[in-house]
């Protein structure tokens, strides 16, 4: 019997179930690429919506989020080249003999006392030095000894302008500002206190991103970042145990949000 259904066989029925089995075949393996690029997509929304809600490690803020930086206080009281050259502000100090233009910042740490001492002071006593007996030209001469020390002054603010300091003096400003600022009134300038250790490595860590984005390739200096998120992370959760209040009224001075620096970092 087997023999009579071989030989009633024709090529062509061979051939067309032999294309069905192929094309059956085809069919399932384009059914599982299809349910394998599906599961594939799923992951990949899955991992975006998780990389959207995770805070970034850096900056501080939810990724694509809006950035609480221009506003904290940190950003405001720091000086930045853009903000240095867009600033025309000049404090006039006024004397009869003309006017003094002092520039808003001033390098190498001038300021408050050490300024009007500069500005005020030493003019004065330099116009009238060697005038110990007062006759007819002793007016006349110190108007003239004053007008030329106001020249002097003029010439010496445009120096001592912070415009004319390199990255490292901006930098030393802006250390100095930031212990000013998270200092506390009994104990001013203490660099001891977790919060201005916090700021300085804030302002360190926005400075070194900011760099990176355009030397993406410096990988030095990418781990020397992530060594600063971490340090920064340490100190703040050092601060949120001894004082809980005060870990919570640093960071919106900071700029940050609580996610950023607490639990495991990725940068």
């Amino acid at each position: 019997m087997y023999r009579i259904l071989a030989g009633q066989a024709t090529p062509r029925s061979v051939a067309s179930t032999a294309r069905v089995q192929l094309h059956t075949s085809a069919v399932c393996l384009a059914q599982r690429k299809k349910v394998k690029e599906s599961k594939s997509a799923v992951r990949e929304e899955r991992k975006r919506v998780k990389d959207a809600a995770r805070l970034h490690a850096v900056l501080g803020i939810p990724r694509g989020g809006q950035d609480k930086w221009p506003q904290c206080d940190l950003a405001k009281a720091v000086i930045t080249q853009d903000k240095l050259h867009s600033e025309d502000a000049h404090e006039l100090l006024e004397f009869p003999e003309g006017a003094v233009n002092i520039p808003s910042a001033l390098n190498y740490g001038v300021s408050g006392d050490n300024k009007k001492m500069l500005f005020e002071v030493f003019p004065v006593l330099s116009a009238e030095r060697g005038r110990v007996h007062f006759n007819a030209d002793t007016v006349r001469e110190t108007e003239e000894a004053m007008k030329h020390e106001v020249a002097k002054a003029n010439i010496f603010a445009k120096l001592v302008s912070l415009r004319n300091a390199n990255a490292k003096g901006i930098a030393y400003e802006n250390r100095r500002r930031c212990i000013e600022l998270f200092s506390t009134p009994e104990t001013p300038n203490d660099t001891g206190l977790p919060e201005v250790q916090a700021a300085i490595l804030t302002l360190k860590i926005r400075n070194l991103w900011a760099h990176l984005l355009k030397f993406r390739m410096d990988i030095d200096n990418r781990r020397a970042l992530r060594r600063m998120v971490h340090q920064r992370a340490k100190v703040l959760k050092y601060l949120k145990q001894k004082d809980l209040d005060r870990y919570e009224a640093v960071l919106p001075r900071l700029g940050l949000e609580p996610g950023s620096v607490e639990g495991e970092l990725v940068v």
